[in-house]
């Protein structure tokens, strides 16, 4: 059941992407054939006016077919013969839902339960944050020259500079400091863990400031908070890329396939209805990010090819799209299979 609950939250997010470029192909007046979800062959489906709407055998995915999209068509309502800002306006609209998606999820989740702010509310003793001089009221600002959205991006900068001395910009009344901290191991009282008991808490590696927690926001400090959570992992999640390209990252720890995020998402439908649905967005923002990249046959790639168009003022030649398109295909599918190998060899533990 919690596979179903998985392919369940997977397929809203293809579905909310795919709804994105079948709007606005509509509002351009653009043809569209099929509204798929999944792929491979048919399973069942139904048509309304000149779309066919499908369910496919794979759920791996899903597709607009809209005419002139992968063909040259004299159709006037092809994809092919819309202008310049038109076809970014279509090809850009899958990316835009999922990153609504994911802001109207993290909303949710933070009008209900509230949110950390990045204003330290106290500093543990004989930590790094405190021979730094940092106090309560002060603001976190940034972490080596990355702006801070949310109070976790301090965690997250500490994790992927695995303890390595970190700088941190903080506003202390009217001034702004910057103070250079190294992370070390210290004790975490576990929640909810009483007195007597004999568990040890855990250790991790931190520098010791504690953050001031809103309850009850307004809706306005819900979705604004949502939006900085949003920006946040575009942030890292462009950090995580930098750091593979560049061979400071792990291939084995750093990089989830679709066995990683079945089984993530199995163990969050798992614990509640809450955790999936923050995994949801997570995944959501994610899918964003990647289709933004410039890469054929992603969108970014896509709208790559009609950014050359506005500004050249030439379009590029079907033959030429067609090529790289397909080597692009080539590559991704090899990736597909790299980190699908990589999540059976070398599993992350969930």
């Amino acid at each position: 059941m919690y596979i179903l609950y998985a392919v369940i939250a997977f397929s809203l997010l293809i579905i909310v992407h795919e709804l994105g470029h079948f709007i606005l192909a509509k509002l351009n007046g653009v043809k569209v054939h099929e509204f798929a979800l999944g792929m491979g062959p048919k399973l069942f489906g139904f048509k309304i006016g000149e779309t066919d709407y499908n369910l496919r055998m794979l759920p791996i995915g899903g597709y607009v077919g809209m005419l002139g999209e992968t063909e040259e068509s004299d159709d006037p309502r092809s994809l092919n013969k819309k202008k310049p800002l038109q076809r970014f306006c279509v090809m850009i609209a899958g990316v835009a839902m999922n990153y609504i998606l994911a802001i109207s999820l993290f909303a949710i989740l933070a009008y209900n339960f509230g949110f950390s702010k990045s204003i330290v509310k106290d500093v543990r003793d004989n930590s790094p944050a405190k021979e730094a001089g940092i106090k309560a009221g002060d603001e976190i600002l940034g972490v080596n020259s990355h702006k801070v959205y949310v109070a976790n991006d301090l965690a997250y900068e500490i994790l992927r500079t695995k303890g390595k001395p970190i700088e941190i910009e903080y506003k202390s009344g009217d001034q702004i400091f910057k103070k250079t901290v190294t992370p070390k191991m210290m004790k975490i009282p576990e929640q909810g863990k009483d007195d007597d008991s004999k568990k040890e808490d855990k250790e991790s590696l931190i520098v010791g400031v504690n953050y001031e927690w809103l309850n009850n926001p307004s809706v306005f400090e819900s979705i604004k908070y949502a939006s900085n959570e949003n920006l946040s992992f575009i942030k890292e999640t462009y950090l995580g890329l930098k750091n593979l390209i560049t061979g400071k990252g792990n291939l084995k720890t750093d990089v989830g396939g679709p066995v990683t995020i079945i089984k993530m998402t199995g163990a969050a439908a798992k614990a509640g209805v809450w955790n999936l649905m923050w995994l949801t967005a997570f995944i959501s923002i994610q899918l964003a990010v990647l289709n933004l990249l410039p890469f054929p046959p992603l969108d970014g790639g896509k709208i790559l090819f009609v950014l050359i168009e506005l500004i050249s003022g030439k379009k590029v030649p079907n033959k030429i799209a067609e090529y790289v398109e397909f080597i692009g295909l080539m590559i991704l599918f090899g990736l597909m299979i790299l980190v699908t190998l990589k999540d059976v060899l070398f599993p992350i533990k969930i």
